[in-house]
């Protein structure tokens, strides 16, 4: 009996329960072999039809999708370690899980959970169109099949009045079918037609699902960034008063209003482009951070290198010099001015450095 999808367990960002991961992995590795071989046995029917090229642009998706899967599947193992992996690994694998895949052929714009979804549409699909499925001449059952596929798209679909139109008026083909059907009329080839286009619509909203849901996740981010950014305004405004304050020349660089950005828009393209405006925002309030931070962090380093090395010079006898005493005085004056010349403070206490320093002791002297 063919394995359904299994249902992934947790959410991105928490520690899934291990018990939880060891059941969905085990059924994660059986849907994969049961596609694999079905997806081959598909593909050699298709080789076998007699239009083959009408299947390839299908089968080479679902190949994709599958070797995506696989692939993710492959990484999460060593993570898993055989259950032994704790909160922190589990909390990645939820991360592998419910992330975006790493390949390319459309498998990159979904999540594991997702393409396992996608591609199990496609094999529906590719199935239908070959004939594949033993279990299609079963009317009933087919038609039960693409109510229930109708009802995962509705719930795909959201509130995308775009794609519930979509959804409702596949709905509304599979009602008229099964009123013919009831009737006695042959929908064989309607039902077939239909089938392909439920399965493509599913298809089509599980990629837009995912994409909305990428979406609403970087635009929550995005919104993040920009009030923690905004929070930094008023500390940055009073460090740079601070500094014109207490520094002689300081630095003629404006503080970033993040405001003047706007709010953040909901569009894909003008979130990503508002995004990169954004960083930008963000290295320049680093810029003007540091800018006006480096003259009060040397002032203090200063003040505090003075004292040191003023008790260096009461230590070694150095400050009984009148010379010594007034390269101290000139120099706390410039460190304490107000507001304060680093560079001449920097410069007048490196000279009272040289004055401190140690005389040599005479040769012969008594130790």
């Amino acid at each position: 009996m063919r394995s359904p999808a299994p249902e992934a367990p947790g959410r991105l960002g928490e520690a899934i329960p291990a018990a939880d991961l060891l059941a969905y992995l085990g059924a994660l590795e059986t849907w994969l072999d049961e596609r694999r071989t079905e997806l081959d046995r598909l593909d050699a029917a298709a080789q076998a039809a007699a239009t083959p090229d009408a299947y390839t642009a299908d089968l080479v998706l679902a190949l994709s999708l599958w070797q995506a899967i696989r692939s993710r599947a492959d990484e999460i193992r060593p993570v898993w370690d055989s259950g032994r992996a704790d909160a922190v690994a589990r909390e990645k694998i939820s991360q592998l899980l419910w992330g975006r895949l790493d390949s390319g052929s459309g498998a990159a714009l979904v999540s594991l959970v997702e393409a396992v979804k996608l591609c199990d549409a496609l094999v529906v699909q590719l199935r239908t169109r070959l004939s594949f499925d033993p279990h299609t001449a079963d009317q009933v059952a087919r038609l039960r099949g693409v109510r229930a596929e109708l009802v995962r798209c509705e719930d795909l679909a959201g509130a995308d009045v775009d794609a519930r139109g979509r959804v409702e008026t596949l709905r509304g083909r599979l009602d008229h079918l099964v009123a013919q059907a009831a009737r006695g009329a042959d929908v064989s080839g309607p039902l077939a037609e239909l089938e392909t286009e439920v399965a493509r619509a599913e298809r089509d909203l599980i990629v837009a699902s995912a994409q909305r849901r990428e979406l609403r996740r970087d635009r929550a981010r995005t919104e993040e960034q920009r009030a923690a950014l905004e929070a930094r305004e008023p500390a940055l405004r009073e460090l740079v008063a601070r500094c014109r304050r207490e520094i002689a020349h300081p630095p003629r660089l404006a503080v970033p209003d993040v405001s003047r950005l706007g709010p953040v828009p909901d569009s894909r393209f003008e979130l990503d482009a508002y995004a990169a405006r954004l960083a930008t925002v963000a290295r320049a309030v680093e810029t003007v951070e540091d800018a006006y931070t480096r003259p009060l962090r040397a002032r203090a380093e200063l003040r505090y290198s003075l004292e040191r090395l003023a008790a260096r010079a009461d230590a070694n006898g150095r400050s009984a010099s009148p010379t010594v005493r007034s390269g101290l005085a000139e120099a706390r004056e410039a460190v304490e001015t107000t507001p304060c010349d680093v560079t001449l403070a920097r410069f007048l206490v490196e000279q009272y450095q040289f004055l401190t320093r140690d005389l040599p002791t005479p040769e012969g002297a008594s130790s």
